[in-house]
């Protein structure tokens, strides 16, 4: 292959209960990448199409994400890298991590696969460190791995890869404000009290627990934060609104996107997933606050390939 076209998915991370350690995959959400094979060596980033973002290698998380990834193989050519936006930063369902994700995984698949998907993640997760900070895997382990993924550890990088029950939908509403990851992070204590800890603790075990056995009532259940969402939803126009019209509609559980400022419900089936969002959208309408809605099943997959040649 000399080219590969792909597919980005956005990913909601967090999920209430576990911070910076547990995300999902969205389906029918998220970017296309093109990449490509060039006679030069390096890593090129020669077309961005739906957001104003740096063409500049380094300045740029895809172009990071792609020389951590070079700088453990040898190869005599390298790459040109075309990003198709339609993830908007700063929305809170994996901009940054789409594209950290897709062009380590396009330039992996142009050269062979010489790594796995696991081993893809501490390449992407360079790109994250980029955008916020932090070089945090809850949304690009994910895009990589498709369905739900767990960091049980980030020294050394353990994560496990969950199945996602097969009625789960996600909606996400994302109001048309741009809430930075490090803005949001800036809020947030390094200290919590044990109690609060305890909770989050049993919260994060249940809802791993209702994902294997496909109990959606325990999944619900443990759709709950302790810790950071009181702090960060102040920062979300209706927060409290949304989170009340998604619960008296009949989804599962709702909370913050990732940092924000979307908000998730998880349902089951499609059907009260597009009843859920309706009630979502009514809240902005109401407030008259632009939006952009999502309905999507969990995508197994990850990052998926569109074409190549």
């Amino acid at each position: 292959m000399k080219e590969i076209k792909i597919f980005c998915p956005a990913t909601i991370a967090n999920l209430s209960c576990g911070f910076d350690v547990l995300g999902v995959c969205l389906d029918n959400v998220g970017d296309e990448m093109v990449v490509r094979k060039m006679s030069a060596k390096g890593v090129r980033i020669t077309k961005i199409a739906g957001a104003d973002l740096p063409l500049e290698t380094e300045k740029n998380v895809s172009g990071v994400a792609a020389l951590a990834m070079l700088a453990q193989v040898e190869t005599d050519f390298g790459f040109e890298i075309e990003i198709y936006k339609k993830i908007k930063a700063g929305s809170g369902i994996g901009s940054s991590a789409a594209s950290s994700a897709g062009a380590v995984f396009g330039i992996n698949a142009l050269l062979g696969n010489p790594f796995s998907a696991h081993e893809l993640v501490p390449f992407a997760m360079q790109g994250e460190k980029l955008a916020s900070g932090s070089a945090h895997a809850d949304n690009v382990a994910p895009a990589l791995l498709g369905g739900f993924t767990l960091v049980r550890s980030y020294d050394p990088l353990d994560i496990i890869r969950i199945e996602s029950p097969s009625e789960l939908y996600a909606a996400v509403i994302h109001p048309q404000i741009e809430l930075k990851t490090a803005d949001a992070r800036s809020v947030l204590k390094q200290n919590i009290p044990l109690k609060s800890a305890i909770a989050q603790w049993g919260n994060v075990g249940g809802l791993v627990a209702g994902l294997y056995t496909n109990n959606y009532e325990l999944i619900g259940r443990s759709l709950h934060d302790e810790i950071v969402e009181p702090l960060r939803s102040v920062l979300i126009p209706g927060f409290d609104l949304i989170k009340a019209a998604a619960l008296e509609n009949g989804a599962l559980g709702s909370g913050i996107s990732g940092s924000g400022p979307s908000v998730f419900a998880l349902c089951k089936g499609r059907e009260t997933a597009h009843k859920v969002a309706e009630s979502m959208s009514s809240v902005y309408d109401n407030i008259k606050l632009p939006y952009e809605i999502h309905v999507s099943p969990v995508n197994d997959i990850g990052v998926k390939i569109l074409a190549s040649h």
